[in-house]
């Protein structure tokens, strides 16, 4: 048949895929804030705690682009920084920055060899204890630049890279239903 759909025959579709994205990127931000804080801080592995948060964002950005992810990010980031009563928007702006930068990715390169996740998710942690050293530094805060420091940023980005892949596949598992169409397509 030639002309346009009735109404209501696609617009139902077109319209809750986004909003069903909504809400399960905010139910996956208010879960990995949660654990993060309630559970994995209190575990240490070789004098470092893993970090969960800015491997959740990375993970979203690679699966549903920059702008989502930005501001899933900004979202997990201002969470965590009210939970734990912190300087609000340091961890927004970094967490915002690691969900563009991924969604980037995605949306320039195609992000679907193994090693992907594994190499986004170092770089996001190594970016977000870096950036949350650099702006305590730079707030007039006392940061001990010391080696443990170095070794506590260093084993924190390794246990994220550890992490990676099974934080992306339980992402991309719970994102899949509403995952939005390819944008290089």
């Amino acid at each position: 048949r030639a002309g346009p759909d009735p109404p209501g025959e696609r617009e139902p579709a077109v319209i809750a895929a986004p909003g069903q994205l909504v809400l399960r990127l905010l139910g996956l931000g208010l879960l990995v804030v949660i654990v993060q804080i309630a559970a994995i801080s209190q575990i240490e592995i070789f004098g470092a705690n893993a970090d969960l948060t800015p491997l959740v964002v990375a993970c979203a950005g690679l699966l549903v682009g920059s702008l989502p992810g930005a501001i899933f990010g900004f979202g997990v980031g201002l969470f965590l920084d009210l939970a734990l009563v912190q300087t609000v928007g340091m961890s927004s702006l970094l967490f915002l920055g690691i969900g563009y930068g991924a969604g980037r990715l995605r949306e320039l390169r195609d992000p679907q060899g193994a090693i992907v996740p594994v190499a986004v998710g170092a770089a996001a942690t190594l970016i977000a204890q870096l950036g949350f050293s650099l702006m305590q530094f730079l707030l007039g805060r006392e940061v001990p630049l010391d080696p443990a420091l170095v070794w506590q940023i260093l084993v924190t980005a390794a246990l994220g890279a550890l992490l990676a892949t099974p934080i992306y596949a339980v992402v991309r598992r719970w994102l899949l239903p509403v995952l939005p169409e390819d944008p290089r397509r």
